[in-house]
């Protein structure tokens, strides 16, 4: 099996390698189509910067439009659907991003957050509540570039980053992960202009889907973008729509109807952790075949949960993981057996490591731990995507 992971590995960074050379670093802010008109942004008395409101320059992450508020997860419909605890977790904003084009030398950011509680005892308040700006590369890689630090609830104002070389480069700006916003501005000299990214080419617009747990939701990982779902983003140069819900990744038969409705690349699903030996028994299969008879033909992916790191030496943790493990693993079996094509496995081996050192809490990764998951992640998603 370790065989096995390395190969596909290696497989992954070829791919990986493979799309960087066909991302062209070349930007202009010249169709006046894709560009923002400043009379639509709010000015300040007094200040040369213009503020515009992201959601003009197409917010990615969102599998539906028809939202009760602008930056939620799941659909205003979903609200008398799904439970209380799913819901509210849906108004987090994980995993939304917007891709843009701008010439300025300076970028500012101002956000409104939906929740006081700016961080968590074992999770910064940037990877909480905070934005993350990172900027293509000469070399036609995402770079990060700079973090917007929340220091008060609900409305920040930061400057992002200045002194930026002259011409437009695109960017691309992450919101928080264990907070919801209801606005989110970026501010502009009004010298200069800022534009929508060029659309991404059509084999590549379909969004990759994770629905899981906390972890898939990015705890604890220090700011928005090193979640694995994100690094994934960046490195296979697709959407993603992140659909964690911090304990409460239960592959409920409501989450399936909704999960069916969206027409993603792949489907990944990582649930594990938040269900015993007994739940993956009861509702892996029906999940999958209610997705399977919606989409014949996409990928789906199960996941094993991440081993404890104190599993080592703690025989509850790593028992609980081996039930997991053994029930998703006799699921698939019966899958394939009935039929159901397109299936792939994930296990947990590699996942966050084997040092112990992944994790903030034995359970949930650091960035460490997260940049581990996205290579294991990668070696099954690349060669499915590439395909």
């Amino acid at each position: 099996m370790m065989m096995m992971m390395m190969k596909s590995c290696f497989r992954y960074r070829a791919i990986s390698i493979f799309l960087l050379l066909c991302i062209s670093v070349s930007v202009a802010i010249g169709a006046e189509a894709t560009k923002l008109d400043p009379a639509r942004a709010k000015s300040e008395p007094g200040s040369a910067t213009l503020w515009y409101d992201i959601r003009d320059l197409g917010v990615e992450g969102q599998g539906w439009e028809e939202t009760k508020s602008p930056f939620d997860r799941l659909p205003a419909k979903a609200e008398a659907v799904v439970r209380k605890p799913v819901w509210d977790l849906s108004r987090d904003s994980a995993g939304l991003c917007v891709r843009f084009v701008t010439d300025a030398p300076t970028i500012e950011a101002r956000w409104t957050l939906n929740k006081a509680l700016l961080a968590m005892p074992h999770m910064p308040a940037t990877g909480v509540s905070g934005l993350d700006l990172y900027a293509r590369a000469d070399d036609g890689k995402w770079r990060w570039l700079a973090v917007g630090q929340p220091k008060v609830s609900p409305t920040n104002a930061v400057k992002l980053v200045t002194g930026l070389p002259n011409g437009p480069r695109e960017f691309l700006l992450y919101l928080p992960l264990y907070n919801g916003v209801s606005s989110v501005e970026l501010g502009i000299s009004k010298d200069h202009q800022i534009a929508r990214a060029e659309p991404r080419t059509v084999e590549l617009r379909k969004p990759i889907l994770f629905y899981g747990t906390s972890i898939t939701q990015g705890g604890c990982a220090s700011r928005p973008g090193m979640v694995h779902t994100a690094i994934l983003g960046r490195q296979l140069n697709r959407p993603v729509i992140n659909l964690g819900f911090s304990g409460n990744g239960k592959m409920e038969p409501e989450l399936a109807d909704l999960l069916a409705e969206l027409d993603p690349a792949v489907y990944v699903l990582d649930c594990l952790p938040n269900m015993s030996s007994k739940d993956v028994e009861e509702r892996v299969e029906p999940f999958v075949h209610k997705l399977r008879k919606a989409h014949p033909d996409t990928p789906i992916v199960l996941a094993e949960d991440r081993n404890y790191t104190s599993g080592f030496i703690l025989t509850s943790p790593r028992e609980h993981n081996e039930r997991n493990h053994a029930a998703l693993r006799i699921a698939y079996e019966h899958l394939v057996a009935a039929g159901v094509k397109g299936l792939h496995y994930l296990p947990a081996d590699l996942q966050i490591g084997s040092d112990g050192e992944g994790t903030v809490d034995g359970s949930h990764p650091t960035d460490l731990g997260f940049m581990r998951m996205a290579e294991t992640f990668g070696a099954v998603l690349g060669p499915i995507l590439g395909k």
